[in-house]
C-alpha cells in the first residue's frame, strides 16, 4: 500500500495549460502553421522552400493555439506529422541516450502537449475535435485527451504555485532500459512503468519530494519503499524503477494492472491516466520518445505555469 498522491503533485505534471495568446507578428495563423506557396524568383515556381518549411512548421515555445475545430484539427495533424519524422531522424540517426534531445523535437512535443491541454480542459471542444480525427493520430489522442481530463477533473488548481525543485532528466534512451529492465524482471511492461514516472514526476524532471513525504522519480513514501526498494536508493532512477517494478508485481501486475496501480495510487483518475498512457506507446513504441519531452505544468487559481523546456 503506497499513498496517495497529494494533489499538488498530480496538478504540476497533468492539468490543462494556458493556451498562449496569439503573436501579433505571425498574424492569427500563429507558428506551426502550413507554409503558403513562395514563388521562386528565378522561376516562377510557387513551391514552397525548404527553408521556408522548417520555419514555419517547428512551433516557438509558446505559439498560438487555434479554437476552432477546425483549425485546431488541422494544426493537430500537421504538427502530429512532422512532430513523428522528427523523433525518427533524432531515435535512428542521433543519439537518444545523450542530454539534451534535439531542439526541434522539444518545441513540437511542446505544442503538442498544449494542445491536449487545452483540450483536456474542454470536453465539448475535444469531442468536436476528436471526432474529426482518424487513423494513429485518433487513438493517439483519445488516450491523452481521455488520460489528461481524468485527472483534470479529480484535481484542482492550487491556490500558490508550489516551491518545486526541477532538473533534466536522464536521457530517454537510458530510462528506457530502466523501464525494459524492470518488465524483464517483474513482468510489468515497461510502457506502464513509463507511464507511471510520466505522470508522477515527468520523467524525472520534478526533483522535489511531495507535501506526504513521497520521494524520487517514481514517488515513494520512505515506509514503501523500505518494503519494496530492493536496498536501492530512493532517488535514483534506475533503483526507483526497479522498486516500482516489484512493488506493482506484488500488487498484481501484470495479471492485473489496475489493481497493481490502483494499490500505488488509489485514485481512479490516476489509474485512468497511467492506463491510457501506456496503451498509447503499446500501440506505438516511439511515442516514449514524445513523452518523455513533455513539461512540467502547474494550474494555479491565478493561471497555468510551465516550469520546464523550451524557452526558460
Amino acid at each position: 500500500m503506497r499513498r496517495a498522491l497529494v494533489a499538488v503533485i498530480a496538478l504540476a505534471i497533468a492539468l490543462p495549460a494556458c493556451s498562449g495568446s496569439a503573436d501579433p507578428a505571425r498574424g492569427t495563423t500563429g507558428s506551426g502553421a502550413t507554409p503558403s506557396a513562395v514563388a521562386d524568383p528565378a522561376t516562377g515556381s510557387t513551391g514552397a522552400s525548404t527553408e521556408v518549411v522548417e520555419a514555419a512548421t517547428i512551433p516557438e515555445p509558446d505559439a498560438w493555439i487555434p479554437r476552432r475545430v477546425g483549425l485546431l484539427v488541422d494544426r493537430l495533424e500537421s504538427v502530429w506529422e512532422v512532430r513523428r519524422e522528427a523523433v525518427r531522424r533524432w531515435v535512428r540517426t542521433g543519439d537518444p541516450a545523450a542530454w539534451p534531445p534535439p531542439e526541434e523535437v522539444e518545441l513540437l512535443v511542446l505544442y503538442e502537449q498544449r494542445i491536449y491541454r487545452v483540450l483536456a480542459a474542454n470536453d465539448r471542444l475535444a469531442a468536436a475535435v476528436l471526432g474529426r480525427l482518424d487513423g494513429g493520430l485518433a487513438a493517439e489522442a483519445r488516450s491523452n485527451v481521455r488520460a489528461g481530463s481524468a485527472l483534470y477533473d479529480h484535481f484542482s488548481p492550487v491556490k500558490t504555485l508550489p516551491d518545486f525543485r526541477t532538473r533534466a532528466p536522464e536521457p530517454a534512451d537510458r530510462l528506457l532500459r530502466f523501464f525494459e529492465e524492470g518488465q524483464r524482471r517483474f513482468g510489468v511492461t515497461w510502457q506502464t512503468l513509463a507511464a507511471v514516472m510520466l505522470i508522477e514526476t515527468r520523467m524525472g524532471r520534478i526533483a522535489s519530494s511531495s507535501s506526504a513525504g513521497a520521494q524520487g522519480p517514481m514517488q515513494f513514501i520512505p515506509s514503501t519503499w523500505a518494503a519494496y526498494g530492493l536496498g536501492g536508493d530512493i532517488r535514483d532512477e534506475h533503483d526507483a524503477v526497479l522498486g516500482a517494478a516489484n512493488y506493482l508485481h506484488a500488487n498484481g501486475a501484470p495479471g492485473n494492472d489496475r489493481a497493481a496501480l490502483f494499490h500505488y495510487n488509489p485514485v481512479p483518475a490516476y489509474v485512468a491516466a497511467v492506463t491510457g498512457y501506456a496503451n498509447a506507446m503499446t500501440r506505438d513504441p516511439e511515442l516514449f520518445y514524445a513523452y518523455y519531452n513533455w513539461q512540467v505544468f502547474v494550474r494555479t487559481t491565478h493561471g497555468d505555469v510551465r516550469l520546464t523546456g523550451p524557452g526558460l
